[in-house]
């Protein structure tokens, strides 16, 4: 009746989808972010974004990044750069200048975007994300 259960399976590696780090308003940040968790831009970043979970900018966010790499970006913001994920998501109050390159793509009326759409059916990760 009580028998001990054998270990289960590992669970793999799902992106985090809820946000789990926000970068406020009144702030403004030039470096690298990487990692695997949410994040909420709401103030300015320069740099690099490569995030194994989901990124949101924010309808008072301003992004500006070569290449944006994530499983799920959604934009409310201002984002100057290519996009490549898994799903992409441009708000009515979103513009973005630069290529998106995904798999799942939607967009609100008012939303803006000037580069071009890559439907894939696979996006490819080059290894892990680095945590440093």
């Amino acid at each position: 009746m009580f028998r001990r259960r054998a270990d289960p399976e590992p669970i793999p590696h799902a992106p985090i989808e809820r946000v789990t780090s926000v970068l406020g308003a009144d702030t403004v940040w030039h470096g690298r972010l990487t990692g695997s968790g949410g994040v909420r831009i709401e103030g300015a970043f320069e740099g690099e974004i490569v995030l194994q979970g989901l990124l949101v900018i924010g309808d008072r966010g301003r992004v500006t990044c070569e290449n944006v790499r994530a499983h799920t970006v959604v934009v409310a913001g201002n984002l100057k750069g290519n996009i490549t994920a898994e799903k992409v998501e441009i708000r009515s109050t979103g513009r973005v200048w630069g290529d998106v390159t995904t798999m799942a793509f939607a967009t609100e009326e008012g939303a803006f975007l000037r580069g071009k759409i890559t439907m894939e059916e696979k996006i490819e990760w080059e290894g892990e994300v680095d945590s440093e």
